[in-house]
């Protein structure tokens, strides 16, 4: 009897073993057939993924940042809903994430904005620009509106974390949990493990072409491993960032926060909120039906639109009255 046991149990693990190792090769070969959007572009011996979407025109382009653990395929869903309003938008993978070549470690703030500031140039869209950033892009573009004022009209931060927000204890323990997390998906992306979870790979709500590489990325061992490198760089990115300044007040920010109204989240909101409260021209707006994901996705996207459109429409209120003074 015990015998009969043990061989069933071994047989439903061999089936098993099967079963997921199909699944994984089902999932492998259904991501390496989808075409990426977007075109590679050298920075300098390396290339990296840039999708612009939307018509050229005087406008200024909005250029998007993703949070920690993907790239553009997180803005797909905006980018859609930007062009519809007639509005250009770029987004690109950070050097190991998505379809980009990987970069040189550490992949701290000075590495990312560098090659931020480096596709920028070779992009052929000209600045300045919007910037829109997730999560933990809020550090990455501190930084780089800090160091390169010129290219930067305004900003819009979707739940993005500030180098201020980092130095809290309440976030730096969220950062080592975080970075326990991305150690353990970057061995299971690396073992495989993470390929039969392929459909499951989008859970922001994107168009097709979106859902796809962000499953693709899901799945991929080569961006969970950069994720985990990108993420033990978070306090010296914050430190980067903080070092870099603070933004200009004339700037036009929008701060879009998604979540329950819970006292939790209303310190976290605090922080967040803190570039728009320091803005002489402020858009705060809380989406409680949200998720930190789902508020890039189809259907919450339209408030991050909604914060690009205010940005826009400040800025031009500012130069249209600096064009309006009389010359000293």
């Amino acid at each position: 009897m015990l015998r009969l046991v043990i061989l069933s149990f071994l047989a439903i693990v061999a089936a098993s073993a099967v079963m997921w190792g199909a699944v994984a090769v089902a999932a492998e070969v259904v991501s390496r057939n989808h075409k990426p959007r977007g075109e590679m572009v050298d920075i300098g011996g390396r290339n990296l993924r840039l999708v612009c979407e939307g018509p050229k025109g005087a406008t200024p382009v909005i250029w998007m940042e993703a949070g920690a653990f993907s790239g553009a395929a997180d803005f797909a869903a905006i980018q859609q809903k930007l062009t519809a309003k007639g509005l250009r938008s770029c987004a690109y993978d950070r050097a190991g994430m998505g379809y980009s070549d990987a970069g040189p470690r550490p992949r701290d703030g000075d590495a990312i904005v560098g090659d931020l500031a480096r596709l920028m140039a070779a992009s052929g869209e000209p600045g300045p620009y919007v910037l829109m950033g997730h999560s933990m892009a809020g550090l990455y573009l501190r930084q780089f509106a800090a160091s390169n004022p010129d290219r930067v009209v305004g900003l819009v931060l979707l739940d993005a974390v500030t180098p201020e927000m980092i130095a809290r204890p309440e976030a730096s323990q969220f950062a080592d949990r975080m970075q326990g997390v991305a150690r353990l998906g970057a061995l299971a992306g690396s073992l495989g493990l993470t390929k039969p979870l392929y459909w499951w790979g989008d859970r922001i709500g994107l168009p097709p072409a979106g859902k796809a590489e962000k499953r693709r990325g899901f799945i991929s061992g080569r961006q969970s491993r950069t994720a985990y490198i990108e993420v033990q760089s978070w306090r010296t990115a914050a430190e980067q960032a903080y070092a870099a300044g603070p933004l200009r007040p004339e700037w036009p920010v929008a701060v879009i926060t998604a979540g329950p109204d819970t006292p939790q989240m209303a310190l976290w909101n605090e922080v967040r909120q803190a570039p728009a409260r320091s803005s002489h021209a402020p858009m705060i707006e809380a989406v409680p039906s949200a998720n930190h994901r789902t508020m890039l996705g189809l259907t919450y996207g339209d408030h991050a639109v909604a914060g690009v459109e205010h940005v826009l429409r400040e800025a031009m209120k500012a130069k249209v009255e600096t064009e309006r003074q009389p010359e000293a």
